[in-house]
């Protein structure tokens, strides 16, 4: 299968790389803002450089792809109209449109938990601790949290017009991603010891152990994302389907079994196996 990865080698993007890029079932081309110099851990790669806001550009990417896996966004919560039009609506409606020009079946969407992000700010902190009880699922409604948060819900909702109104993709899968680290920091304790690391947050401070308790809840692990993406390229039932891209993790409240249901996803990871960073403390 020829797969074109927009935004490639974001956290998402590289997770895949790291996991799929060896698998023969995959031939995957990386469109990305910048190449890598050859000696990166992500150089030399076969890697198309173009803007996702310049449609032109793009489009000669998705020539003889079976599917697009769109990563490739204005990522920030903090973000405003100005930040997200062009890469989140613009780029959208480029990514689908090239999709459909050259005949692409397979569009799977690179969603966010920030379509949801409302019941989050009402519930939090007590969501963070196990056993809260709050379960949101693809059909729950839609309350994002900012101006990146809905325009992923608008990425979701110009998938379903395209699957319905226009000829191709024929098959659309919107990931709802909750939280993907970097190489190196993929763990629940990644994100807080990366604030450690830069001096804005003190390790064993209230904030650290909230953070904590969040991603424990929230994080999805590399390889399960990249197993998640395989599970949406390798299907060949959905039409349209919303999913929630999270590890098996005890205190999540973002359901997975819509996705182990119609994909077969069966995430390996779950936030409460771990009890410390795997660095030292000193």
């Amino acid at each position: 299968m020829d797969v074109l990865i927009t935004g490639a080698y974001g956290r998402c993007g590289t997770a895949i790389i790291d996991h799929l890029d060896d698998d023969p079932a995959y031939n995957f081309t990386y469109l990305n803002r910048s190449d890598r110099p050859a000696d990166h851990p992500y150089g030399g790669f076969d890697t198309y450089v173009a803007d996702i806001t310049d449609y032109e550009a793009i489009r000669p990417a998705f020539d003889g792809q079976d599917a697009v896996v769109h990563l490739a966004a204005y990522p920030f919560v903090d973000g405003d109209w100005s930040d997200v039009c062009g890469p989140n609506l613009g780029g959208m409606y480029n990514v689908l449109a090239a999709a459909c020009d050259a005949e692409v079946e397979t569009f799977v969407f690179g969603s966010s938990n920030h379509v949801m992000g409302v019941y989050e700010e009402e519930h939090a902190p007590e969501l963070y601790e196990p056993g809260y009880g709050l379960s949101l699922d693809w059909d729950d409604p839609v309350r994002p949290d900012s101006c990146y948060g809905t325009t992923k819900s608008f990425g979701e909702d110009f998938g379903r017009y395209y699957v319905d109104m226009q000829p191709y993709p024929t098959q659309f899968y919107a990931l709802r991603i909750c939280s993907v680290r970097p190489e190196g920091n993929d763990h629940p304790y990644g994100k807080a010891e990366l604030q450690v690391a830069e001096g804005t947050l003190e390790r064993g401070s209230e904030q650290y152990d909230r953070l904590v308790k969040r991603e424990k809840a929230m994080w999805q692990s590399r390889r399960d994302f990249a197993h998640q993406i395989d599970c949406c390229l390798q299907d060949s039932s959905v039409t349209f389907g919303i999913y929630n891209g999270v590890s098996d993790n005890d205190r999540r409240w973002f359901s997975i079994q819509r996705a182990a249901d119609d994909l077969g996803y069966a995430p390996r990871d779950n936030g409460e196996e771990w009890d410390e960073p795997p660095v030292s403390s000193e």
